[in-house]
């Protein structure tokens, strides 16, 4: 059993380095997308790790637009170009922490093999909040100057978008773990269907779209768990999840749930440590 994991990240390098020391193991590869408007030298203690490789086809992310999309992308074709067999890849965040040892994470994938974790809901039926996103036009992946008054005059002026009518779509958390056969096939399907890839690139929040559609919509459907795997607190009601700090301690240590997001060291390094003092196993 060999895993992969991709980071997506771009501040905080103390942070991100105790998250990569903590997943590494003889068993594991880690591939780091640093975004493109972050300084890269600040994160080169990080690459003298063990089984760290950092995404060297890198990409300018901003919030809701298609490039959190591609630095994935990125990540899986750098994977795939090795030829090393991984069983699982998991998609992480340089804010994520893992809530169970390596161990026990390797044994939970071992259970499950072929799978496909990752939340997934109807937008039609279930996730009807986010229709405006496929029937709208967005320029969140072209951050220029006066680039949202001319979304507003595109939407005002032009018919609604169509979605392929082919597709069934489907989505809601970004993150989640899939096998390697599944990511070619994502990586493949991007690079053939151009429409298609031209479609999301106009859709706020892509990648809360992109993956899960195209396996619901492919033979790997079969394979999906409705399940991303991970603790995140909503309850605030905002854009983003909660912070978790030591108020959320009981819940962390009790969820069955292997990962969790999001924390940040400078509000509350306790609730990490916390964590670790719990998993006294290391693999």
């Amino acid at each position: 059993m060999t895993l992969a994991y991709l980071i997506l990240a771009h501040a905080n390098p103390s942070q991100l380095q105790r998250l990569v020391q903590k997943l590494s193991n003889n068993q594991t590869d880690i591939y780091i997308h640093i975004d493109a408007k972050a300084r890269l030298g600040d994160f080169t203690t990080i690459a003298a790790l063990p089984n760290v490789y950092f995404v060297t086809k890198r990409e300018k992310v901003y919030w809701g637009a298609y490039s959190i999309v591609q630095a994935t992308v990125n990540g899986f074709e750098q994977m795939l170009a090795t030829g090393k067999p991984y069983d699982f890849i998991t998609l992480l965040s340089g804010q994520d922490y893992p809530l169970k040892t390596n161990a026990k994470i390797l044994d939970f994938f071992k259970a499950n093999p072929n799978k496909a974790f990752m939340e997934f809901y109807t937008v039609n039926d279930v996730w009807q909040e986010a229709i405006p996103r496929l029937n709208k036009y967005y320029l969140t992946n072209y951050p220029f100057a006066g680039s949202t008054k001319l979304e507003q005059i595109l939407n005002k002026l032009l018919p609604k978008r169509q979605p392929p009518k082919d597709i069934v779509f489907v989505g809601r958390s970004q993150w989640f773990t899939i096998t390697l056969a599944q990511a070619k096939y994502i990586v493949t399907t991007l690079a053939t269907n151009r429409q298609l890839r031209r479609f999301f690139r106009f859709t706020w929040g892509s990648d809360e779209f992109v993956f899960q559609t195209l396996l619901y919509n492919s033979p790997f459907k079969v394979e999906m768990i409705n399940d991303n795997l991970r603790y995140i607190d909503w309850s605030s009601g905002g854009a983003s999840p909660r912070t978790l700090t030591m108020a959320d301690a009981p819940a962390l240590l009790e969820t069955d749930k292997l990962f969790a997001r999001k924390f940040n060291v400078a509000t509350d390094v306790e609730i990490l440590n916390t964590i670790d003092a719990s998993n006294q196993q290391p693999i």
